[in-house]
């Protein structure tokens, strides 16, 4: 054990000795006094939910099917590399087409695609409230400090450790491998795009946890219907006699009673006991309203998400025109707001790293569908508006470039019949 701790002391050591940099010091204490304390002392709530929320998602239809449509138009959503202007105009950015951070992008490393790789983070974000991956940096031949990312790999968050400083607010990561090594990385190392978690600056909080014990009482109804069926699709009990049984007596009544009476096959056959008492102690399905239980959760997962209920396949109450309004509520209030903390992430802390980082930042193209309704009433309220301004005297290439309409060539009157004369 001490050599455990001698060693992980030399580890933090390399990640905690690095000049002293007055912009780093937080005005009040984030953690206790020394990094080594917050390292082992535990409490992260991260670690405590972790496996549960990923238990749910694979046995809670209604949270798997809302975390895959997001993480799914996260990840298939387009971005762009843009040099920087000093106008707000994105009209006027000049598109990077070639540059060693969209390659890393586009491929993070040798078994992830750049979609598989933001849809495998994006779901940790979704579901324990943090998604993290480290970087694989060229440090030998890289001209810059900390070196150039080659890979990007996703992890698990309940398996980082962040190195706490009472003042520096952090020092860096700690990832715990699945046997128990602990690998020191620098904050450099990893990146980190959570949802603020006011109990815990250092890590975040997802929409799961606020409805887990609802999620998990959907998940013990469903078992409990299982092991209804398992254990003889009757309700519990208890088989009482008038004196007591040895050994033998007790072994062949309860083989016999499971060879006759367990499992689906023996459901509802008549019981026959030999100087017994059945009595029943359990609730019946219909006492325990396991419908209104299993149908409770899905609301609320729902609701947590803000998810819009079309977008789930349901429809008793959903026609065409609210299933068309549900795919431009789920863009504007889901994934639109998920690729901007993307984008502010990857802007600050990740495309600086590469060779003329500062200068670029990353955008995504506008995942809202198209409404071909309200383009058709913008056009037809932008052309009434340019004619009235065209009629009052004013520069008709003036008004298309104020009114956002294409410049198009004066032909002159049509020749031929008037418009209102039929053909």
């Amino acid at each position: 054990m001490d050599d455990l701790l001698s060693r992980a002391a030399g580890a933090l050591t390399r990640v905690v000795r690095r000049p002293v940099d007055i912009r780093n010091q937080a005005p009040v204490p984030y953690s206790g006094n020394t990094a080594m304390s917050s390292l082992f002392t535990g409490g992260d709530g991260v670690g405590a939910v972790a496996q549960r929320v990923y238990d749910a998602h694979g046995s809670v239809g209604t949270l798997f099917a809302i975390v895959s449509q997001i993480t799914w138009a996260v990840a298939q959503t387009e971005w762009h590399l843009y040099q920087r202007t000093s106008v707000r105009d994105k009209k006027r950015r000049t598109e990077v087409l070639n540059h060693p951070f969209m390659t890393v992008w586009d491929k993070p490393n040798d078994f992830y695609t750049g979609n598989l790789f933001r849809e495998t983070v994006q779901q940790h974000l979704d579901l324990v409230g943090e998604g993290i991956f480290v970087l694989n940096k060229d440090v030998q031949y890289s001209q810059y400090t900390g070196g150039v990312p080659l890979e990007m790999w996703p992890v698990r968050p309940d398996r980082m450790k962040p190195v706490k400083h009472p003042t520096r607010f952090m020092t860096g990561w700690i990832y715990q491998s699945p046997d128990g090594e602990e690998v020191p990385l620098t904050l450099d190392q990893v990146i980190q795009i959570k949802y603020p978690n006011p109990d815990d600056p250092y890590r975040g909080r997802g929409p799961v946890q606020t409805v887990l014990c609802d999620i998990d009482s959907a998940r013990y109804s469903a078992e409990w219907n299982r092991n209804f069926f398992i254990n003889g699709a009757q309700p519990g009990g208890i088989i009482t006699v008038d004196y007591r049984m040895n050994d033998i007596e007790f072994n062949a009544f309860v083989q016999r009673w499971q060879e006759q009476h367990r499992g689906v096959a023996n459901a509802h056959r008549v019981a026959v006991l030999e100087n017994a008492k059945w009595e029943t102690t359990n609730y019946t399905m219909q006492d325990m309203q396991f419908a209104e239980l299993r149908n409770l959760p899905r609301e609320l997962i729902r609701e947590a998400f803000a998810f819009p209920k079309p977008m789930l396949g349901t429809v008793d109450d959903v026609n065409r025109a609210n299933a068309e309004a549900g795919k431009e509520i789920m863009a504007e209030g889901q994934t639109i707001p998920r690729l901007q903390r993307w984008k502010s992430i990857v802007n600050a802390f990740l495309l600086p790293q590469f060779a003329n980082g500062k200068t670029l930042e990353i955008d995504f193209d506008d995942p809202t569908p198209v409404n071909h309704e309200a383009e058709d009433r913008q056009r037809d309220s932008q052309t009434k508006g340019a004619l009235q301004l065209v009629k009052a005297g004013y520069d008709p290439e003036a008004v298309a470039d104020a009114m956002g309409l294409p410049k198009m060539d004066w032909v002159g009157v049509p020749a031929g019949p008037a418009a209102d004369t039929p053909v």
